[in-house]
């Protein structure tokens, strides 16, 4: 492999860990939002006004950067039944659909996304003012740039290594 080959894989490496551990940590922040949020509306009769556009928040940025690191972890959901019944020309021109597929859906993100970013820039969410909405959106053109680059990498140096991070929460042996 090409060293020009071996950084870009490496630099997908750290973008799809980045992914991970955003997301997760979004995912963490919502666990801990909503019960918060229910325990003072139920518990201390005084409900909070902010647990819930909280986890909005937390959640487009778990969906769209999760979403991205679904994908170079081939993890995502896939009809394989189709692709199997028929034959390997087929199965090769499907699996290439599929791909165009993908890149439309990373550009759509990428370039609308970024629009409706430019779009609210200037709107404010009422539990937090300081908080562009148009940052809120982020996630979802990142996640279309993010897409596309873990596209780029399948096309041009195939699936990651099994030496990946990805790969280091197997199943262990038992005895």
């Amino acid at each position: 492999m090409s060293a020009a080959k071996k950084q870009y894989q490496r630099a997908m490496e750290w973008l799809y860990i980045g992914c991970i551990v955003l997301s997760g940590s979004a995912l963490v922040l919502i666990t801990l939002i909503i019960p918060t949020g229910v325990f003072f509306r139920y518990a201390l009769n005084s409900p909070l006004s902010w647990p819930e556009p909280a986890s909005i928040v937390m959640m487009v940025m778990f969906s769209f950067l999760g979403g991205a690191a679904v994908y170079r972890a081939n993890v995502h959901i896939a009809v394989e039944a189709l692709l199997n019944a028929v034959p390997p020309g087929v199965r090769r021109v499907m699996r290439g659909g599929v791909v165009l597929c993908m890149v439309a859906t990373a550009l759509f993100m990428l370039v609308d996304g970024a629009k409706l970013c430019i779009a609210t820039q200037y709107q404010t969410m009422a539990e937090f003012p300081v908080l562009s909405q148009g940052l809120v959106y982020l996630p979802i053109p990142v996640a279309g740039l993010l897409t596309l680059l873990f596209i780029i990498e399948k096309i041009w140096i195939g699936e990651p290594p099994a030496t990946s991070f990805m790969f280091h929460d197997q199943a262990a042996e038992l005895e």
